[in-house]
C-alpha cells in the first residue's frame, strides 16, 4: 500500500514542449493508474459477482480538461471491468478497451489506424510490466510515481503522485501546460460553471 502523501508537495517535472505539441491521443492504463490497483470483489444479492474500484475525482477532472482541450482520451486495460466502463461513461470517454492477456499494442494500433495517427502522436500513462510494449512505441511515455522500475526507466515523464491518487490529473496538467493551453482550458472550464451562462 502506498503511504499517505505528506510534507512539502513535490513539483512534477515539465513535459517537453515539442513532444507535448505532437500528442493527439492520451492513453491511460486503468488499474494502478486511474485506481490504486485494489479490486474489491464480492457477491451481490442475486449471487452474481460484483467488482468495485476506487477512482480519484482529481483524475476525472484531468481527463475532462484533456477532452476540453481537444485531445482524445482512451482507457486500455488488461482487466474487463464494468466499474471502468461506468467511470468512462461518466467522463465522456468513448474509447474503453479491455484486452485479454493485456495485449495493448494491437488495440492502440487500431485506434491510430482509424484516426490516421502515428505512434509519435500518442502519450501513454502506465505503471507496470504489461504497459512496457506500448510505452516503448509512444511518443510520450509517462509513469505514475509508484510505477515499476522498468516502467520508470522507459518514461520520459514520471509524476510525483501515485496511481489512483491524482496521477492522471497531474499528467494532464503537465501536458496542457507544456502545450501552453492550461490557463485557457481552466478559464473555459470555470467560465462554464460560474452561474452567468
Amino acid at each position: 500500500m502506498t503511504p499517505p502523501l505528506s510534507g512539502t508537495p513535490r513539483v512534477p517535472p515539465p513535459v517537453a514542449s515539442e513532444r507535448a505539441a505532437r500528442v493527439q491521443l492520451v492513453v491511460f492504463d486503468v488499474d494502478g493508474v486511474l485506481t490504486d490497483g485494489a479490486i474489491y470483489v464480492g457477491m451481490g444479492q442475486d449471487n452474481k459477482p460484483v467488482e468495485l474500484k476506487r477512482f480519484d475525482i482529481l483524475d476525472g477532472l484531468g481527463i475532462t480538461l484533456l477532452i476540453a482541450a481537444g485531445i482524445e482520451v482512451a482507457l486500455v486495460s488488461g482487466r474487463d471491468s464494468n466499474a471502468t466502463r461506468l467511470r468512462a461513461a461518466e467522463l465522456g470517454v468513448a474509447e474503453v478497451h479491455h484486452v485479454d492477456g493485456a495485449r495493448k499494442v494491437p488495440v492502440i494500433e487500431e485506434l491510430l489506424r482509424r484516426r490516421g495517427l502515428e505512434w509519435e502522436h500518442v502519450a501513454f500513462l502506465g505503471d507496470d510490466l504489461p504497459d512496457l510494449p506500448a510505452l516503448r512505441r509512444v511518443g510520450l511515455p509517462a509513469a505514475v510515481r509508484d510505477a515499476s522500475p522498468e516502467v520508470q526507466a522507459l518514461a520520459l515523464w514520471t509524476g510525483t503522485r501515485p496511481g489512483g491518487r491524482g496521477a492522471a490529473r497531474e499528467f494532464a496538467e503537465a501536458l496542457l501546460r507544456a502545450r501552453g493551453v492550461w490557463s485557457a482550458v481552466v478559464e473555459e472550464y470555470c467560465g462554464d460553471r460560474d452561474g452567468d451562462a
